[in-house]
């Protein structure tokens, strides 16, 4: 996902794009060998730039966190440990606060996430056919276009075994939606933390047709980020690096470079 990105910003600045444990190329450990948590992944995002800064000359201040999808509340959740190392926040289709819609699932969503997030059947969905990876990366799920053949086959190869789809039927089951759902109290001080970061430079990069986050966690973020510049892509689903093109990416070096 991140290719395109770091290929026009590398020759200005460092790029660190980690997987997730248990996604990409990051080893995909057992359900009783790690947390799949929201705070296991700060504290796993805390780990690797702590080493970057101690132990491979990154610096300790002058980051820009550029999150998409769970990279929001992750990467804010980091930002809230050491605020005064972020300089700016790019925002791509995600949420840091919880569901403004409410605890409540929207009607369209309200049957496939009972599925997913249901042990037996989110298991068979998930572990046995992948089919969750599968249509996230066919229109009109995740993207409004189809990938390149050989674009979707690099989404879809860390799972193309049953051992690679843990992590992601664990992403699924973590939504934090109320105060029964562990990451909940998490989530919440996260949401709460972003007033800290209300004037920082911030880009707000937004597919209009995402099936989750909405035109209401736009409208949310334009809130809590209230300087933000805003760049809305109308004919752009959740994968909005891939729709959006070149425009976003010359709309994210501008950014980066003033």
């Amino acid at each position: 996902m991140w290719r395109r990105p770091v290929l026009a910003l590398r020759d200005r600045f460092r790029c660190i794009a980690p997987d997730h444990i248990g996604m990409g190329l990051s080893d995909k450990p057992a359900g009783d060998r790690y947390a799949h948590t929201l705070a296991a992944r700060i504290d796993d995002l805390d780990a690797l730039t702590t080493h970057l800064i101690t132990a491979r000359g990154a610096p300790t201040t002058g980051w820009t966190l550029v999150m998409h999808d769970w990279g929001g509340p992750i990467g804010m959740g980091w930002a809230g440990r050491h605020p005064g190392r972020v300089s700016r926040l790019v925002v791509l289709n995600t949420a840091a606060f919880p569901n403004p819609h409410g605890a409540r699932v929207r009607p369209s969503l309200r049957v496939p996430f009972r599925m997913l997030r249901g042990d037996r059947l989110g298991t068979r969905i998930f572990q046995r056919h992948n089919a969750f990876v599968r249509l996230a990366t066919l229109p009109p799920c995740g993207v409004r276009r189809p990938l390149p053949r050989a674009v979707r086959a690099a989404y879809l190869a860390p799972s193309d075994q049953p051992g690679g789809r843990l992590a992601i039927q664990r992403f699924v089951q973590d939504i934090p939606l109320g105060p029964r759902d562990p990451s909940w109290p998490l989530l919440c001080g996260i949401g709460d933390s972003l007033g800290r970061f209300a004037d920082l430079p911030a880009l707000i990069a937004w597919g209009r047709h995402d099936p989750v986050f909405d035109p209401t966690f736009l409208r949310e973020w334009r809130v809590r980020l209230p300087g933000a510049r805003v760049r809305l892509y109308p004919h752009a689903g959740h994968l909005v690096v891939e729709d959006a093109g070149d425009d976003l990416l010359i709309a994210l070096r501008r950014f980066m470079l003033e």
